[in-house]
């Protein structure tokens, strides 16, 4: 168990733990600096991320990688359109004996890879939906608690939309970050391609457990932020919603719908890690813009004219930073 004299010293110690969590994963994984310190970051303010990159883009392979230097459980579901709730959460059986015996299904780990989670049906959907929110499922009338730390880290495939199921906005809302993986720099895609058609396999170390992981979680949640940083997020989610007293120019003109108070929630858990893994002592408004892409990127819903005028999320919130 960890032991810290102050939160001073546990602060300087999560900043030198995120660099190594972030050298160990160099290991496996050529460039994504800032996709990998967005998923670290969400996965020390206790929030689930949600995915959106291309095929071969490492998604997959990048939180594989965070579960091996992470001393956790793995579990990876593979959504498809015929899953049912059951083959996540698990299921009873009659045993030898004739009494219902409950069998644990995926969802029953720290690190859960949901991948193309907009493959399967509303129905199962939902039955994870349960599981990010409550940090349990329910079965056969019972109530399963999932162990701590859990973590959903959802896939997503953003050209392929034939067949797939677009996530409500309840579920979207329940990811702490939005995050959008590009293409590979050219330096990074040539380290890629010769890493990994040789015959050498990295091999990652564990650098954080189960228990450390908790202890820094609660650390975010202790540091202090001065009033003007505070005032300040919360502005910023207020902007995003039209026709409202505080609403910015491009939200009265591009939007239908603005982020709700989970954003404020969101940002500013994400602002305190941001800041301690920075090696700050206290988030200031830097903090806040440097994780509100990944906030507010799938709360905000487009309205028409943003639709026919090619006017992306991303410029529309770039406007209110």
């Amino acid at each position: 168990m960890l032991s810290f004299n102050n939160d001073a010293e546990a602060a300087r110690a999560l900043h030198l733990k995120f660099n190594e969590l972030k050298n160990e994963i160099r290991k496996a994984i050529v460039g994504q600096e800032e996709v990998v310190e967005a998923v670290l970051i969400s996965i020390f303010s206790n929030g689930h991320s949600l995915l959106i990159g291309l095929p071969g883009l490492a998604k997959t392979l990048l939180i594989k990688s965070i579960s091996e230097v992470l001393d956790l459980n793995f579990s990876r579901i593979q959504f498809t359109p015929d899953l049912m709730p059951s083959d996540i959460t698990g299921s009873e059986i009659l045993d030898e004996q004739r009494n219902f015996k409950f069998i644990r299904g995926p969802i029953f780990a720290n690190i859960i890879l949901a991948d193309e989670i907009n493959r399967t049906p509303p129905k199962t959907q939902a039955a994870l939906l349960e599981a990010m929110q409550e940090k349990s499922i329910t079965t056969g009338g019972k109530l399963h608690q999932l162990e701590a730390p859990f973590f959903v880290l959802a896939t997503q495939n953003p050209i392929e939309q034939e067949g797939t199921y677009p996530l409500p906005e309840a579920q979207l809302d329940r990811f702490m970050f939005n995050i959008n993986l590009g293409y590979p720099s050219f330096q990074d895609e040539l380290e890629i391609v010769k890493s990994t058609t040789g015959n050498t396999i990295p091999q990652l170390n564990k650098i954080l457990h189960a228990q450390e992981i908790l202890y820094f979680q609660q650390l975010v949640r202790r540091v202090p932020v001065a009033e003007n940083v505070l005032e300040y997020a919360v502005k910023l989610v207020c902007k995003t919603r039209p026709n409202t007293e505080l609403a910015g120019t491009m939200a009265n003109e591009y939007l239908e719908f603005g982020a709700g108070p989970r954003a404020g929630q969101f940002l500013l858990l994400g602002a305190k890690c941001h800041a301690l893994v920075k090696g700050k002592f206290s988030p200031d408004i830097e903090d806040v813009k440097a994780v509100a892409m990944n906030v507010l990127r799938h709360r905000l819903i487009k309205n028409f004219k943003a639709e026919a005028e090619g006017v992306s999320t991303e410029k529309i919130i770039e406007s209110f930073l």
